[in-house]
Order: C-alpha cells, then structure tokens, then sequence
C-alpha cells in the first residue's frame, strides 16, 4: 500500500512538471518576440561575459546554498501545514514553467548548440539536485498526508508521535546533505563545464 501510494505520487508529481515544461514552451513559442529579444535571457552579450568571466567558486557557493537551503526549509515547513500539498505542486508546476522557458529560448538561439549548453548547466550538479527535490516533494507530500490524511475517522495529525517526527527529521537531514552536495559541485565543477561548452558559440 504505501509502494502504491509512493509511485502514485511520483506520477502526479511527473505530471505536474511535464505540465509546467509545456506550458513553459507554450509560453515562450506564444511571445516569441518579447523573449528572444536582443536583450532578453541568453543573449549574445549575456554569453560573451560569461566567457570573459572568472567565477568565485566560494561566493557562488554562499550564493547558492543560501538560495536552496532556504527554499528547502520553507517548502518542508509549509509541507507540514494544511496548504503544504498546493504549496508542493504549485512549486513543481513552477520549476517545468522555468525549464520550458529557458530550454526554448536556448533552442531558439542556437539551435542544437542551445541543448548542449542546457545540458552543460545540468551537469554535474543535477545528478544529486534533481533526485535531491525529488525526494524533497515526495517527503513534503507524505508528511502532509501523514498530518492531515484520514484513517478510521480520526485525523493523521492525532495518529503521528515522536518516532514520525524523528523519523521525519533524519530524512529533512539527509535530504538536505544530498543538496548541499549538489550546491557544492554546482558552485566549484559546473561553472569550468560551462566555460568550456561556451567555446562552441
């Protein structure tokens, strides 16, 4: 029963971002001109001083840990809350929307040189980020169907104690520690990818 109820919620949660990176694409193909303008997202200028320029490893990991630590934390505390499943899909929807984004106006730009570098931005960060947020949102959803799911009429929140709690912690814990790891490689090996991808365009 919960394998079945884990693997439901991966799809609806699959759904939601292909969703999003739809709409994403929808939306960019739909105002095409306000989003490939010459001084809009990506632009030539915008590429050029990325390769002139020289990335503080440090500050850009302060930069970014700070960003996904906090977001981490508000969308596992808003989790436990009786929006916490609209604040989860809502967040998912959010991250397709601003992938079909950037991926289409990538593509449109460069074409297949466009891909190339979407990838080089994934890599090698994303290998511990993505199934980072995934167990993210899939944590966020089972604590919030755990407090406020029903079961043999009483409420979830009068069923749960101090091991769910504990047990819920540890894995906030562990979950955190996969995205740090992630900021860690996004911050100090992702950015020479890049620079080197950027040799092509």
């Amino acid at each position: 029963m919960v394998s079945r109820q884990r693997n439901k919620g991966a799809y609806y949660l699959l759904y939601l971002f292909m969703t999003g990176l739809f709409l994403g694409i929808i939306l960019v193909n739909m105002q095409h001109d306000l989003w490939v303008r010459e001084d809009g997202l990506l632009n030539t200028a915008m590429l050029r001083r990325l390769q002139g320029s020289e990335l503080d490893g440090n500050y850009l990991f302060t930069y970014i840990i700070r960003h996904r630590v906090v977001s981490t934390l508000v969308i596992s505390v808003l989790a436990s809350t009786m929006i916490g499943l609209p604040v989860v899909c809502g967040y998912v929807c959010y991250l397709g929307i601003s992938a079909g984004c950037i991926l289409s106006i990538a593509v449109v730009r460069y074409g297949i040189r466009g891909l190339f570098f979407m990838a080089a931005g994934m890599f090698p960060h994303g290998i511990l980020l993505i199934p980072g947020y995934i167990l993210l949102f899939h944590w966020g959803m089972d604590c919030n169907r755990r407090l406020y799911g029903k079961s043999d009429g009483l409420e979830g929140r009068y069923l749960v104690g101090k091991q769910f709690l504990l047990k819920k912690g540890i894995s906030l814990l562990g979950i955190l520690f996969v995205i740090v790891c992630g900021c860690a490689l996004e911050s100090y090996v992702n950015p020479k990818i890049i620079y080197y991808m950027l040799k092509i365009f």
